[in-house]
């Protein structure tokens, strides 16, 4: 393997694993609280504290596929039948797309539950509309419950979901909730039934940190935990001094694999632009010497390149047909 196409693949390996323990961060439970504080109706005004000891279990982190037919496995305890999130055979199911982060939350009165899904994107894809991918994830939240959390026509007994979306690298800060609402167009029949069950949050981070306002309050957390620039210790200093989040030590850990990581992807992306940047200052030089007359031979004399490579460098750049 050359160098470039090893250092490309070394890069983009840490880029993965940038992701990887982004994900883990925004996993740790305070975390998850604080974000449904600013995002669930029903969860509005409460301590942090309080929210996070109503997640159940441990929140599934990139292990539950989002494809039809594999989101959910059954399970046999003590000859009963189980049906759960499907978290086996993930070398089986290799190359699958899966939720970033998935769990239940229990409400305040210890009983229902609601599914919540969180997504972390570096910036708003061009390839497709991420809304449409939202409304495909929330919606497989919804199905996948049929055997798992409901069973044969018990539709009253679907849980309300939530796929909260995070996009870094935008223009502004914002948040939107997306969800279905009534439009009478003729009379006005109560039909029975919840319109709160399918919701997609999208919150949009802005480049730049904002200050610390009740406006703000979760896009700063979110900012400086995922932020790429700041350092260790000034993501410490926000998220324990401005948000009085206690600091475990698994959570140190995980920042400062992140802050690691993502040192290690802007090293190498200085020195390949550094490779490329000399490359192509390489190849200007030569461009100019072609232009003001002198042959591809005189060139290779005053360069360290053959006339092969003088000749696919001017090729390259469209001046010729012919040498």
């Amino acid at each position: 393997m050359n160098t470039e196409l090893k250092n490309a693949v070394l890069a983009t390996d840490r880029d993965a694993q940038y992701d990887n323990s982004a994900k883990r961060l925004i996993a740790h439970k305070i975390i998850l609280a604080r974000i449904l504080i600013k995002t669930v109706e029903k969860f509005k005004g409460m301590d942090p504290l309080e929210v996070a000891a109503l997640i159940e279990g441990i929140p599934y982190i990139s292990t539950v596929p989002v494809e039809l037919g594999l989101t959910n496995a059954v399970h046999f305890q003590n000859g009963k039948r189980i049906v759960g999130f499907n978290t086996e055979n993930q070398e089986l199911n290799e190359g699958l797309v899966r939720f970033d982060i998935v769990f239940y939350v229990r409400m305040k009165d210890g009983l229902s539950q609601i599914i919540i899904n969180v997504e972390a994107q570096k910036d708003e894809p061009s390839d497709y509309k991420i809304l449409n991918r939202a409304v495909f994830y929330v919606s497989r939240l919804i199905s996948s419950q049929k055997e798992k959390d409901f069973e044969n026509s018990s539709y009253d007994d679907i849980k309300c979901v939530y796929s909260i979306w995070i996009c870094m690298n935008m223009e502004e800060n914002t948040m939107s909730h997306i969800h279905l609402t009534k439009e009478d167009m003729i009379g006005s029949y109560e039909w029975k039934g919840n319109l709160d069950l399918l919701n997609i949050i999208m919150i949009g981070l802005a480049k730049e940190l904002p200050e610390h306002d009740e406006t703000y309050e979760l896009h700063r957390l979110l900012g400086a935990l995922l932020s790429r620039e700041l350092t260790v210790d000034e993501k410490l200093d926000i998220i324990g001094n401005e948000y009085d989040i206690p600091l475990e030590e698994n959570f140190r850990k995980d920042m400062s694999t992140m802050c690691n990581l993502s040192q290690g992807v802007k090293e190498e992306g200085i020195a390949i632009g550094r490779r490329e940047g000399y490359a192509e200052g390489e190849a200007g030089l030569i461009m100019t010497m072609y232009k003001n007359g002198l042959l591809p031979e005189q060139i290779a004399s005053a360069t360290d390149k053959t006339v092969e490579e003088i000749k696919t460098i001017i090729q390259g750049k469209g001046i010729f047909d012919e040498i």
